[in-house]
């Protein structure tokens, strides 16, 4: 079976080749870990990818192995959203309101200096947020574009108090150092993640937010989600959670026996526009190849209506699976 490797890929192989240390090479080969399809076709490769990781983690000194290791932060929950910014614009005391972590929150820059999970109910599903250090050039640690480059989504705060489209501006550039475009397609050259992402501006409280809020909208508003919060007085962070679930676009399916009341506390999570196939293969591997049919309650035209194996699934439906 063909790897069928998508251009993204050998982009992160360029990297790959021109890195000059060894995070820098680890870095571009857990990106191209990332980006390579799975399937049978490219189990060889990921062994050797695998491989080459583990000697040049072999080569590095314990102390930065040891940091390198604590910055690999699974994935948990529906989605890993990581939260980013410049610095003192709010990312941690928006972490801190939305989940029952407890970031260092201050006033002065730089607060943050390592990335901090931490979990954010949603309805009945929750979404890992991920608070990060500032983007700021002389701070950028090594493993943080990798970081971003594997979330499902970011959340760019603004600080509303100071030059919003300034700010955008600038953190645009540096993830464009990291090659991460944003807004969909871009001309940036060696950009190789298009990550989903929004617009959070932050401080709606302040004298001037929501002019700055409209200049944001006026600029950025077709381009990406734009949304003006208060981590602090806590304004329209659930409006917020909603636009973060809206982004992500992704899809809860529910599951039930025959005879039986569905499960609503333990969705299945998809994207959108996932099948029924792709459903019986996240309740387990091998149903996928044994699925037979589905009854399926909410996206169907009748309630219990049968379908087959490539039907499109929507938020909320409930399926049956049969094999």
């Amino acid at each position: 079976m063909p790897a069928n490797l998508p251009p993204q890929y050998f982009d992160a192989e360029k990297v790959y080749r021109a890195a000059k240390t060894a995070p820098e090479r680890i870095a571009a080969l857990e990106e191209m870990l990332a980006i390579m399809p799975k399937h049978k076709g490219t189990d060889h490769l990921r062994a050797e990818l695998r491989t080459r990781i583990a000697k040049l983690t072999q080569t590095m000194d314990k102390k930065t192995a040891t940091r390198r290791a604590s910055m690999l932060i699974e994935k948990e929950g529906a989605a890993q959203v990581a939260i980013i910014g410049l610095p003192n614009c709010g990312k941690s005391q928006l972490v801190s309101r939305l989940t029952n972590a407890s970031p260092t929150v201050a006033d002065y820059p730089f607060t943050t200096q390592t990335a901090t999970p931490a979990m954010m109910e949603f309805e009945n599903i929750k979404i890992q947020l991920i608070d990060t250090p500032p983007l700021a050039p002389q701070t950028i640690e090594f493993w943080l574009p990798h970081m971003l480059r594997r979330a499902d989504a970011l959340v760019i705060i603004i600080d509303l108090g100071e030059e919003p489209l300034a700010q955008v501006t600038a953190i645009t550039e540096q993830l464009n150092q990291m090659r991460i475009g944003l807004g969909g397609e871009t001309e940036t050259e060696g950009i190789i993640s298009q990550p989903k992402a929004l617009i959070a501006g932050n401080k709606l409280d302040l004298a001037n937010a929501r002019q700055n809020h409209t200049a944001l909208e006026n600029k950025y508003g077709k381009q990406l989600p734009v949304i003006a919060i208060s981590a602090r007085d806590g304004t329209c962070l659930e409006e917020l959670k909603q636009v973060i679930f809206r982004v992500l676009d992704i899809i809860r399916v529910y599951t039930k026996m025959p005879g039986q009341k569905p499960d609503f506390n333990d969705p299945i999570i998809l994207d959108r526009g996932n099948t029924l196939a792709d459903a019986a293969e996240e309740v387990h591997k091998d149903f996928r190849a044994q699925l037979k049919y589905a009854r399926v309650w909410g996206s169907g035209k009748h309630d219990g209506v049968m379908v087959k194996r490539d039907h499109i699934l929507q938020d909320g439906d409930i399926i049956e699976l049969h094999l």
